[in-house]
């Protein structure tokens, strides 16, 4: 029968966060770095997989991902060796189980060309019996008896703590539960209970509970009793491979719910009885073991509607608004510096950005996921392509907005695809080169400057200029007679339609993936940088805004309008002297500061106003350093504020403007046009400038 569509969306949600930790325990895995407990969590995040699975019918997902977990089981229970094979087999049978959760989640048929070569490497290693196919129906448990020999012992301890109790759950159920499994000998430690009255609290953790549990041939039915609690409470289970000793507890001989709760309610009766002085030790111990566990309950999330979040970032939107507009009534009734208005303002002030800040983090998530998924892009792409590629991630906790991760995915996949295509040599090139075999691939994620910045970087052959010179001639990107700079020739490579592949494969040669990079990327108000040397490797930077809502902004004034220069791109600001100003050319400017000549850009002119008649002393230049450009100065004529505004896009009301990112609403209700520093900068080309020889002075003149 059809899943209600919520509780299918729940299961899938949830898919994502077990695949997440499925993945970080094969890397471990592969890195040599896990241990029995991180293969008992690969192990948990598959079954778990498995049977919620069982409960929507997916059978293609629930017959893989029982493979996959025998073989886990193996591995867990030591009779399998994680030999480089294995490990990577089960890397790709993680791939695999994240295809078909995917296309169970689009609701289309799983891809038996992919799934059906690795379900056999995992039957490999199982040997050739076949298990009987009872395995994946879920249906009531049943208890089988008889059966000793293959019976194992288990130690089942656990504490639960406050919120275990907050929510309404009960110790002996769960005992209960786990009598049902086979035959059980339960014993409680009280020795944390307090002495008087007047210090306890019902619900309170501070009775554990240690069961002895035979009848069960593993430990999966007994995670599935603690499946709802078992972030509520200190829990552990071991298999039992010799008598353990026991302390001297209280007993509990029979579980029968009805007739022992009265017994725990009445707490206060075997407090009295407990003075034995050898329990305190081991309770100790437990302390000790629980104050790690609160760490774990810290990290559960809470799962909101995006559309809510979204609504609370346009409110708070619209409050930095208002902020500026009570601001700029303030200045406009001219009252006086010791009014308590402007201490309120301020006040004000602070709690708009914390409350600005506070949504934005709820926005805000890791990159690991995604860098996990481009973990497997690398993977499918060297098999691909023959090449041996190592790809190694950093600064994977670097924290995006939401939308800027998830529209980032095609991009980085476009990125990655082509740099072990085109970049990475094969084997037998790179050891003629004097290179190892195994090419390197570095994916990072850092902040710099108010920005994300996303860097690819491979250890390749580096960009073959010529080529791209030639296939741009060839595709009339460019004349024959054109002069490029290696940045220009460099930038090619983003035009539509433009490839250097010699013939099409799966992986290249349609001319369509650094066009959908630069758009994507674009799309997201942040731009794309090339660094190359040959014979070294390449780098791709991309370069994003930590926030798509709200910035900080210098407010300034160009012919006559009041615009905005975003805070991150601004080194200073200079008042010239005359001193300090070079002629070059016809109508360009230097700025001399430091020893160094910095090109000036008159903003107003470069945004199409008219051509000013003030001297460059009147004016200020921001000094403005980019990711594709070196220090430039853009004259504009005054500085008025430094103020938080809030970003509203152009896209969808007007259109894409040179030169501008977006606009926002000032406190007076004017819209100002937001600059981006970057395009301006690297559209202007003073061809004066780039083999300038400073007479007199042959220092290094700085270029846009």
């Amino acid at each position: 029968m059809p899943a209600d569509s919520s509780i299918l969306d729940t299961f899938f949600e949830e898919c994502e966060d077990l695949l997440v930790a499925l993945t970080e325990g094969l890397t471990e895995m592969r890195e040599g770095n896990a241990d029995d407990e991180t293969v008992n969590a690969v192990f948990r995040a598959v079954h778990s997989i498995k049977g919620a699975a069982g409960a929507f019918s997916l059978d293609d997902l629930v017959g893989f991902a029982h493979k996959f977990e025998t073989v886990l089981d193996e591995v867990r229970s030591h009779k399998l060796e994680t030999d480089d094979n294995l490990l990577r087999v089960l890397q790709r049978a993680g791939d695999v189980l994240a295809d078909l959760v995917e296309a169970a989640r689009d609701d289309i048929p799983a891809n038996r060309e992919q799934v059906d070569p690795v379900l056999a490497e995992l039957q490999s290693f199982l040997g050739d019996e076949d298990e009987p196919e009872e395995e994946f129906v879920f249906e009531a448990m049943t208890l089988e008896f008889g059966n000793d020999a293959e019976e194992d012992r288990f130690l089942v301890t656990f504490k639960p703590s406050h919120d275990f109790y907050a929510s309404g759950h009960d110790p002996l159920l769960l005992i209960a539960a786990l009598a049902e499994l086979g035959t059980i000998d339960v014993t409680a430690d009280v020795s944390e209970l307090p002495e008087d009255y007047a210090s306890f609290h019902w619900d309170h953790g501070y009775v554990s509970w240690r069961v002895e549990l035979t009848g069960v041939n593993n430990d999966l039915p007994i995670l599935d009793v603690f499946q709802f609690v078992d972030d509520l409470c200190d829990l552990k289970v071991t298999r039992i491979e010799s008598e353990p000793s026991e302390a001297p507890l209280i007993d509990l001989p029979e579980i029968e719910v009805e007739a022992d709760l009265p017994e725990v309610e009445a707490a206060p009766a075997p407090i009295a009885a407990a003075p034995d002085p050898q329990p305190p030790a081991p309770a100790e111990k437990k302390k000790d073991d629980t104050a790690e566990k609160p760490v774990k309950r810290a990290a559960t999330t809470l799962r909101v509607d995006p559309e809510r979040v979204d609504r609370l970032i346009n409110a708070v939107g619209e409050l930095i608004i208002n902020q500026s507009v009570i601001s700029q009534r303030i200045e406009e009734a001219a009252l006086p510096n010791s009014s308590d208005l402007f201490a309120d303002l301020d006040d004000y002030k602070l709690l708009a950005r914390e409350i600005q800040e506070g949504v934005m983090a709820i926005r805000a998530q890791p990159v690991k996921p995604l860098f996990q998924r481009m973990l497997r892009i690398a993977r499918e792409a060297a098999d691909a392509t023959g090449k041996d590629v190592e790809l190694i991630t950093e600064g994977e906790g670097t924290e995006v907005d939401k939308t800027v991760v998830e529209r980032l995915a095609d991009p980085l996949t476009h990125m990655i695809r082509n740099a072990i295509d085109h970049g990475i040599e094969k084997p037998e090139d790179r050891v003629k080169a004097g290179k190892p075999q195994l090419g390197k691939l570095c994916l990072s994620a850092f902040q710099r400057s108010g920005s994300i910045v996303i860097e690819i970087v491979d250890d390749g052959a580096g960009l073959n200029r010529p080529r791209i010179r030639e296939k741009a001639i060839e595709k009339g990107l460019i004349s024959d007679d054109a002069q490029l700079s290696d940045q220009e020739i460099d930038h090619l490579l983003f035009a539509p339609g433009f490839s250097t592949a010699s013939e099409v494969t799966n992986l290249s040669g349609r001319g369509v993936g650094m066009d959908v990079v630069k758009t994507g990327i674009t799309a997201l108000g942040g731009r794309v940088a090339i660094s190359s040397v040959t014979g070294q490797g390449t780098t791709f930077s991309i370069t994003l805004p930590l926030t798509l809502a709200v910035m900080d902004g210098m407010i300034i004034n160009v012919g006559g309008q009041t615009m905005v220069v975003p805070i991150s791109s601004i080194l200073e600001t200079v008042r010239p002297a005359a001193a300090d100003l070079s002629k070059i050319g016809l109508n360009s400017e230097l700025l001399r500061i430091r020893g160094e000549y910095v090109p000036i850009i008159d903003l107003a002119e470069r945004l199409g106003h008219p051509e000013h008649t003030k001297q460059m002393t009147d004016r200020v230049l921001l000094l403005i350093q980019t990711e594709t450009v070196p220090q430039c100065a853009l004259a504009v004529d005054d500085i008025f504020d430094q103020r938080q505004v809030v970003v509203k896009s152009m896209q969808g009301n007007y259109g894409a403007i040179a030169g501008i990112s977006g606009a926002t609403i000032l406190g007076d209700g004017k819209i100002a046009l937001i600059i981006d520093p970057d395009e301006i900068a690297s559209t202007t080309t003073p061809n004066s400038i780039v083999n300038a020889n400073i007479e007199g002075d042959p220092q290094h003149v700085a270029v846009c």
